[in-house]
């Protein structure tokens, strides 16, 4: 045995190095990323990436640029991707196949000349780090050093980032070696136990603790929480909104969300940080339920619920949580929490979003709710 503990030793898969800087480098706004590897080397997300506004190239990297290098290659498609598109910015990511034979990027980049046209952000980067977050963390670096971020956004970013691995080894996805994929709990059964309870008349509060673009569909089922129980008015909203924090993109997402609630009539009473801050701004959350909410009857906990820590503080309140990932489901049981939601390809659908996207928990709740509402109007006929 290796000086690993079992539950270190994390045997279901897990996001990539690689995919995590290509994200990060569309959050700097880059307008391509040159990927030096193989041509299939995360082809699923650089798809995803270019519905979102970047383009997306790859040196396609073969067996003979594995033996004899494919320096040449990168320089290459650095000049045609300059030529094609002529970005601002540009990105370019290194994968395990070039790290691995040590194909020096940076000079790659300054033998291309395209520096002189462009600003460029290259990362050295592989898929074996053993936490995502640590190409966020190094394409971020490479944008503080290219003079695109200040040295304390790069700081406070890596304190954020490392706190999300915190999280996610203490009571997500990588807190244990082997967590089996879940679809949840029926959204019918969960969404007819919240409408029981709104209207009831009991109390509830609402948090809205989101990781950046999936905000657009998390957003949507805090919508219809506060639509379905709009007769009551007994809603506190609580959300990671914070219009003012982040890079420039991010910061672009809360205020596309506050102004469309806002059309709405749909007030957010606390702000608990910024789209880049899910990993502390549950745990704010949490302290502020327990300050001023705690007799409420239910809480409705939404994107990364297993950050906000409810029964640590004691709350005993009837948990509704909101997830994207199949492998959060269990650890949210495990919690303790009464029920867990999945949003099935929540993160595909809400890539390149430029305003509330309709879930299908916030869809059914509206559903629902019309249902009994129109039981209710033949009664009374």
């Amino acid at each position: 045995m290796s000086e690993e503990t079992e539950t270190e030793m994390i045997l279901h898969p897990r996001p990539s190095a690689i995919v995590a800087a290509l994200y990060t480098l569309r959050d700097l706004d880059v307008d391509v990323a040159v990927m030096h590897g193989p041509a299939g080397c995360s082809f699923k997300h650089s798809r995803l990436l270019e519905e979102d506004g970047m383009h997306v190239l790859t040196t396609g990297m073969n067996e003979s640029n594995f033996v004899f290098g494919g320096y040449d290659l990168l320089v290459d498609v650095l000049r045609k991707a300059e030529e094609m598109f002529q970005p601002e910015l540009m990105g370019v990511v290194g994968t395990c196949a070039s790290m691995i034979i040590g194909e020096d990027i940076q000079q790659a980049v300054e033998e291309s000349g395209v520096k002189a046209k462009c600003n460029v952000i290259a990362v050295d980067m592989h898929a074996g780090y053993r936490d995502n977050t640590i190409g966020v963390i190094l394409t971020l670096e490479s944008a503080y050093k290219a003079g695109l971020i200040s040295g304390n956004e790069f700081k406070r970013q890596k304190r954020m980032l490392e706190a999300a691995t915190r999280l996610e080894k203490e009571v997500g996805a990588a807190c244990r070696s082997y967590i089996p994929p879940s679809k949840g709990d029926s959204k019918i059964d969960v969404a007819n136990r919240l409408l029981e309870l709104i209207d009831a008349g009991k109390k509830g509060v609402c948090v809205l603790d989101a990781k950046k673009e999936t905000v657009f569909m998390f957003a949507d089922i805090l919508r219809a929480v506060n639509k379905v129980a709009a007769a009551h008015s007994q809603i506190v909203n609580i959300a990671n909104l914070d219009k003012e924090v982040g890079l420039k993109k991010i910061r672009g997402y809360s205020e596309t969300i506050l102004n469309e609630l806002d059309a709405e009539s749909i007030k957010i009473d606390h702000i608990i940080g910024g789209l880049d801050e899910y990993a502390v701004a549950g745990e704010k959350a949490a302290a502020l339920i327990d300050d001023f909410y705690a007799d409420y009857d239910f809480a409705v906990l939404l994107g990364i619920a297993h950050g906000v820590p409810l029964k640590r503080y004691g709350i005993k309140t009837e948990i509704f949580s909101v997830t994207n990932g199949p492998r959060t489901i269990e650890p949210l049981k495990w919690l303790g929490h009464d029920h867990a939601v999945l949003e099935i390809d929540l993160h595909p659908k809400t890539m390149g979003a430029t305003g509330i996207i309709a879930s299908e928990f916030g869809d059914t709740l509206l559903k629902l709710k019309a249902v009994k509402n129109h039981a209710i109007s033949q009664e009374g006929k």
